[in-house]
């Protein structure tokens, strides 16, 4: 009989809520025991709520429970690392909310003590499991993409900035703005897409315009995070782009906003092969390549976009089940992390960056 695992939350908010309550509670394998907040009201809140048996306001309390074998983290990014480490050394299975961490020496942090503990770290890349992503990988896997050697990737948002005035928008706690936020889901997307190579350089160049425009607040997105009821802190990019080079010859281009006037909100990646290439935008998906000398588009059909999140968490279930190996590795995660920190560095000092 396979065992079943018992899981506590660490952080109750909007995260939890809106990507993890529904999957944790839905596998039959799972079974949630624990949850934490800072407030520990709404730890206590969101315990009633989807029935979990036992709320706290410190972390340490339940990383000390023999009975857990899982840590999920929901916290504002800087805690990511922190709260990873001490949960593997105390012999907890994690999976962590995206980004891994807020600067690459915590992100190596977490992969030395996942190495260390044995024990399996996983960091959110739900949008590996969309099936448009599941279709496209298979279909390149096929060979149908040949090189891939040029691409795009983004997330611009004409309005959408979450939670003005509190963590989001805070780079201590954040790590920074719509680049760490955003950018870590379709930039891993585009890598994963184009097998993983390794970043050699970047650069980059950020922007902070939209800090004091008092309607970015009513927008959609600021409904994720919670806003300062006074002035709080916004001391983040709200646009940033950039240029991804790799070892293998082949290149990204990039952008991320939270506010921008453009004609309307994106999200994006684009590939270029020697056989075909494609574009995934906002869910819908298109090949572009010829046949018998004609050019042809291609649009296949694959199915509802399910946003990929419960299949991630199902994925981690799987691994640490040992059913499956994991389809992200944590040194894809460090890659990643030093590649938001050397845009961040590039845009400071106006240069290249060599990673």
């Amino acid at each position: 009989m396979t065992k079943k695992l018992k899981v506590a939350v660490i952080g109750a908010g909007g995260i939890f809520q809106w990507a993890h309550s529904a999957p944790l509670k839905n596998h039959e394998e799972l079974e949630v025991v624990a949850i934490v907040d800072i407030d520990l009201a709404k730890a206590q809140a969101a315990a009633e709520q989807h029935g979990i048996p036992q709320a706290f306001s410190d972390y340490r309390d339940v990383i000390k429970m023999e009975e857990i074998d899982i840590i999920d983290i929901c916290t504002p990014n800087l805690f990511h690392s922190e709260i990873a480490v001490a949960a593997l050394e105390a012999g907890k299975h994690v999976f962590c909310e995206k980004p891994d961490a807020v600067n690459p020496d915590e992100a190596i942090k977490m992969q030395q003590a996942a190495a260390t503990s044995g024990k399996v770290l996983m960091v959110m890349r739900n949008n590996r499991f969309r099936p448009a992503s599941k279709f496209i990988k298979e279909w390149i896997n096929g060979g149908n993409l040949g090189e891939a050697y040029a691409g795009r990737c983004g997330w611009t948002r004409r309005r959408g900035i979450p939670g003005k005035g509190g963590w989001f928008t805070t780079k201590e706690l954040s790590g920074g703005g719509p680049l760490i936020d955003l950018g870590v889901h379709f930039i891993d997307l585009a890598i994963w897409f184009m097998g993983n190579p390794k970043p050699i350089s970047v650069t980059g160049a950020t922007y902070t315009k939209f800090a004091d425009a008092d309607d970015i607040a009513g927008s959609e997105h600021s409904k994720f995070g919670e806003k300062s009821e006074g002035e709080g802190i916004f001391d983040v990019e709200d646009l940033a782009i950039g240029f991804i080079r790799f070892d293998n010859g082949a290149s990204l281009q990039i952008e991320f906003s939270w506010a921008s006037n453009i004609e309307q909100e994106e999200n994006f990646v684009e590939l270029r092969g020697t056989k075909a290439g494609f574009r995934f935008s906002n869910g819908k998906l298109g090949i572009f390549g010829e046949s018998n000398g004609t050019v042809t588009d291609l649009v296949p059909h694959v199915g509802e976009d399910t946003g990929g999140h419960g299949e991630n968490l199902y994925h981690f279930v799987d691994v640490v089940q040992g059913r499956v190996n994991p389809i992200f590795t944590i040194d894809q995660g460090v890659d990643m992390i030093k590649i938001l920190s050397a845009i961040y560095e590039s845009a400071r000092t106006g240069s290249e960056v060599k990673l």
